[in-house]
């Protein structure tokens, strides 16, 4: 009798584990040790520029939780604890100056040509005594440098007549001298006096709307929201955090979101990255 053959006992299959669903905390962890966002496809990247194009005209973002703007913010402090303006001054007057010429102008162009000027001039009597003309040719590289000599110069005389040749730590009396707007005002007390304040550029507006962290129409719109929402504990140097992230990371043209530090925040959808699930409320 034939020996039977012994009958073949199926493998059992082996389902591969399907990853665990990550929690808002691991999330918030992988985030912060820069897994979280991945260079997206070309495909994904097409279609977040169409979502982008669209969202520009509906001006709609969802809405960044209260933990993700600390978080935002942590990093920032984490990445540059002590940021500094790039204005180059001696004292308060001279920042005032640096940063009336710098309207409609770059900081690297305002810094190239305000050393021969503040040898000569570092207070609003030697810029008076210095004269308009001589200052309109210290500063003829920088833009619309014959109405900026004309603003230092009555700003000087309206320093040395109102308050004492000093600058003021008051919002009013700065925005009352020639040339000195609000964003003007807001880096002065923000620098020279420490005010936690937010000078809003066209490199913060930039930023809040693009990534929504706060979107508004106008500057004044944009830095009321970003004083609504920014923690007290990072409001002293938010100023500067955004406005050097709006220079040489979320840029205008085409925004280096492959190095940005909050690209797994941001909610804009024509970012060059993937992100993770918004990080909700409870973490904070």
């Amino acid at each position: 009798m034939p020996n039977k053959m012994p009958k073949e006992v199926p493998k059992k299959i082996r389902l591969p584990k399907l990853p665990a669903r990550k929690t808002a905390q691991q999330r918030l962890a992988a985030a912060r040790k820069g897994r979280a966002a991945r260079l997206k496809g070309v495909k994904a990247r097409v279609a977040g520029d169409r979502q982008a194009a669209q969202r520009d005209k509906d001006r709609e973002l969802p809405q960044w939780t209260t933990a993700e703007i600390a978080e935002a913010f942590r990093r920032f402090a984490a990445a540059n604890p002590t940021p500094r303006g790039e204005l180059a001054h001696i004292n308060p007057f001279t920042l005032l100056v640096a940063v009336v010429l710098s309207a409609q102008a770059t900081d690297a162009g305002v810094n190239k040509a305000t050393p021969a000027l503040f040898r000569l001039a570092d207070t609003p009597e030697k810029m008076i005594k210095l004269g308009e003309v001589r200052l309109r040719d210290l500063i003829k590289t920088i833009g619309l440098y014959r109405t900026k000599a004309k603003n230092v110069i009555g700003l000087s005389n309206k320093l040395i007549e109102e308050h004492g040749g000093k600058v003021p730590h008051d919002r009013e009396a700065l925005e009352a001298l020639p040339g000195v707007g609000r964003k003007t005002a807001n880096v002065v007390l923000n620098i020279a006096f420490g005010e936690p304040t937010i000078a809003v550029d066209t490199h913060i507006f930039r930023v809040g709307n693009r990534t929504g962290l706060a979107v508004g129409k106008t500057p004044l719109e944009v830095e009321m929201k970003l004083m609504a929402v920014v923690p007290e504990q990072y409001r002293l140097h938010a100023h500067h955090w955004l406005i050097l992230h709006g220079r040489y990371v979320c840029v205008a043209r085409r925004p280096l979101c492959e190095k940005c530090v909050i690209a797994d925040l941001c909610k804009w959808p024509g970012k060059a990255v993937n992100s993770p699930v918004q990080i909700g409320n409870a973490n904070k």
